[in-house]
């Protein structure tokens, strides 16, 4: 547990250290995500998410991403799908385009307790099929997520109901054809962290701040993001 939370404040620190005089946003996410058991060994991902632009503008990506999981036991899973993005044309713009990617995706999750705390660690490797204005490019990504939650009070039958902090971070690493994303192994971070309802055993309501550090080809960019998410079990 402590080498969990001192992967998420090393995290957040650098991002907060790389942050001044970078290019600086400001942006909503909405996100929903869902999970089905079909049977004790199998189960179903779905999550769709939509993000504005800088400002809140306008909505610049949709992201839908869903999956087929496979629980080799009560603590570890594997999961593979597919995911579309979509990047919305500045409306202000009358000559601008949408952009598609494709992704396939392959993720191995680890889930454990330590007393009330749930902690999560997931490893994500993305094949990524992105349109570009004259060219297709095709690169690899490899995603490390680690996450826990602090709930505010616990009964006998463990948390089932209440309030929470949630404490996230994820690093993506650009592992081939980088020359077409950055030019960097390191791609973006994301830190975050918020406060949460537990509904009940099936449904949590999340509202937090996302710290979202991106490298680019010829400038990085600071996002501060404000995040509303559903999480549901069934």
């Amino acid at each position: 547990m402590k080498h969990t939370f001192r992967f998420l404040l090393f995290s957040l620190l650098f991002i907060v250290s790389q942050s001044y005089g970078q290019q600086v946003q400001q942006s909503a996410w909405l996100a929903s995500f869902n999970s089905v058991k079909l049977s004790e060994k199998w189960g179903l991902h779905f999550d769709i998410q939509l993000r504005s632009a800088d400002d809140v503008e306008y909505f610049r990506h949709l992201l839908v991403r869903p999956g087929l999981t496979y629980f080799i036991n009560g603590k570890q899973n594997v999961t593979a799908g597919y995911a579309w993005i979509e990047t919305f044309a500045d409306p202000d713009l009358p000559l601008g385009a949408n952009f598609t990617e494709h992704r396939l995706w392959q993720q191995y999750i680890y889930a454990y307790k330590i007393k009330s705390i749930p902690v999560s660690h997931r490893f994500r490797l993305e094949q990524r099929f992105i349109e570009r204005t004259g060219e297709d490019v095709f690169s690899q990504r490899l995603r490390y997520f680690a996450r826990a939650i602090v709930p505010f009070k616990t009964d006998e039958a463990g948390f089932t109901k209440g309030a929470f902090a949630a404490l996230q971070n994820e690093i993506f690493l650009n592992i081939q054809n980088k020359d077409k994303i950055n030019n960097s192994t390191f791609d973006q971070n994301r830190a975050y962290v918020a406060l949460g309802y537990r509904l009940s055993k099936r449904v949590d309501l999340e509202a937090g701040y996302l710290n979202h550090y991106q490298k680019g080809a010829v400038g990085n960019t600071t996002n501060h993001v404000g995040q509303l998410a559903v999480y549901a079990r069934f």
